[in-house]
């Protein structure tokens, strides 16, 4: 999988193209990714008891692979990732500066 938890990422489309930040949870099967701060909607609750009082919260929604792009650690561009297998470990490298981080 090209995107991991704690990865940097770059939005390249939607409403929040340009921003960055760190994923903080990923859905392989669907191919989402939950980015603090991004891709954030508001949804009206209704009161349902003294804990839960009615208002407008805000929601992070997960966000697309197609959306985003890892940012390398080395050269701090957003890139495509690559893999290759050294010393029996798959590494994922960056496609711009060939750097190689842990997979």
């Amino acid at each position: 999988m090209k995107f991991r938890k704690n990865d940097e990422v770059k939005i390249i489309a939607g409403k929040d193209k340009g921003k960055t930040g760190k994923i903080d949870k990923v859905n392989a099967k669907k191919s989402l990714a939950f980015v603090p701060g991004i891709n954030i909607y508001k949804r009206h609750t209704k009161a349902r008891d003294q804990k839960r009082p009615a208002g407008i919260i805000d929601i992070v929604k997960p966000i697309p692979f197609a959306r985003i792009a890892l940012v390398c650690p080395k050269c701090k561009q957003p890139t495509r990732a690559g893999f290759i297998f050294e010393d029996g470990k798959k590494m994922r490298i960056c496609k711009k500066c060939e750097s190689r981080f842990a997979a």
